[in-house]
């Protein structure tokens, strides 16, 4: 005899919160109904109010019985490929799982089109109960178009390293980052301390993160009043949008600084300073006796020839308290209480001082 809806609807509000998640599929097949009737099932109690459903699985509302040891207390971060920034930011989060007994499960999306929405849709498919999202958004463009299915996800969400712009889809989303403002700041006022007036900006422009740079630096040159000393390029051939294509910004940095007269760059990001440092060496312009040199993010800085000067992120503490800020989220969830006010976090960069940066004195090259 075929089980009344009431009673197959019990039953899996039973497993799932035995469970913390479950399939959709494993519910069909322990049940012996089709997908779409527990779909359907599942549809219900999450109106009622009685499970939380997600892709292809029901979520309980109430905390896992054991802490750390099922998919139920998984965490998802979703960062994109060969992005060395943050590195130091997943693992901080990691730690910050750990102690929190969670599992960060991490996923990575790799460099073409909507890879991040398949990550975040693996992720979710995996069961875990909530997401950490750093997504790659070249453009501003890229940005906007993701906002309306992110803002539709139905568990906490995470932004690490991103900005909601005010009035958004995705400004009600909490989030962690860098005041990359201040970090651009540091650097002006540690080469203008030094006596260089006129200072190159070589920066990527394929990121969020490379796009506040570029415009704070356009920003707080023209505070000071020296924009029309300073210039902005592309630190490398492939740092624009599209990295398949050589972009025309992309100037040579020693013709750069013979061109305005600069003494002083800030090179975004540290990896790319390396690079242009040796190009620059290549060029006759010594560092820091011709051409001060200040890089953004400190990964790889102190490891080149010269140990560069950074502006240092603090990528470890993003991670972790992103993950702070995703486990309130879910106490309010477990206590059935809104999560309050959404958080906007920004943590302030360091300067680190090192052998790259001197004082400005006169050029000859």
């Amino acid at each position: 005899m075929r089980e009344p809806a009431q009673g197959r609807q019990a039953r899996i509000v039973g497993i799932v919160e035995a469970r913390g998640l479950a399939k959709i599929t494993d519910l069909a097949d322990e049940l012996g109904v089709s997908v779409v009737t527990v779909r359907r099932d599942v549809e219900e109690l999450a109106r009622r109010g009685e499970v939380r459903r997600g892709h292809g699985v029901a979520r309980s509302l109430r905390p896992s019985p054991e802490p750390g040891g099922g998919t139920g207390d998984a965490v998802g971060m979703v960062v994109p490929e060969r992005n060395t920034y943050l590195t130091e930011a997943v693992q901080g989060a990691r730690e910050a799982a750990e102690q929190a007994g969670l599992r960060l499960a991490l996923h990575i999306a790799a460099d073409e089109p909507g890879a991040g929405r398949r990550a975040v849709r693996q992720a979710l498919d995996a069961g875990v109960r909530g997401l950490l999202l750093a997504p790659r958004w070249r453009t501003a463009a890229e940005a906007a178009s993701d906002h309306a299915w992110l803002s539709a996800l139905d568990v906490p969400v995470v932004l690490v390293e991103r900005r909601p712009e005010r009035g958004s889809a995705i400004y009600g989303l909490d989030s962690v980052r860098a005041d990359h403002a201040y970090g651009v700041h540091l650097a002006l006022d540690h080469l203008l301390s030094l006596g260089h007036r006129r200072i190159v900006l070589a920066a990527r422009d394929d990121s969020p993160t490379a796009r506040v740079i570029r415009a704070e630096f356009a920003a707080q040159t023209a505070a000071r009043e020296i924009a029309e000393g300073c210039r902005t390029i592309l630190s490398s051939r492939t740092a624009g949008p599209d990295p398949s294509v050589a972009d025309a910004r992309a100037a040579d940095l020693a013709h750069a600084l013979r061109e305005t007269g600069a003494t002083a760059a800030l090179i975004h990001s540290d990896m790319d300073a390396l690079v242009l440092l040796q190009r620059l060496q290549e060029a006759g312009i010594e560092v820091p006796r011709d051409c001060a040199v200040v890089a953004y993010n400190d990964v790889v800085a102190d490891m080149g020839h010269i140990a560069l000067t950074a502006v240092a992120p603090p990528k470890a503490e993003i991670g972790r308290a992103a993950l702070d800020v995703l486990r309130r989220q879910f106490d309010a969830a477990r206590e059935g209480r809104r999560p309050g006010a959404t958080r906007h976090l920004e943590l302030l960069p360091a300067l680190v001082v090192r052998e790259s940066s001197a004082p400005a004195v006169a050029r000859s090259f």
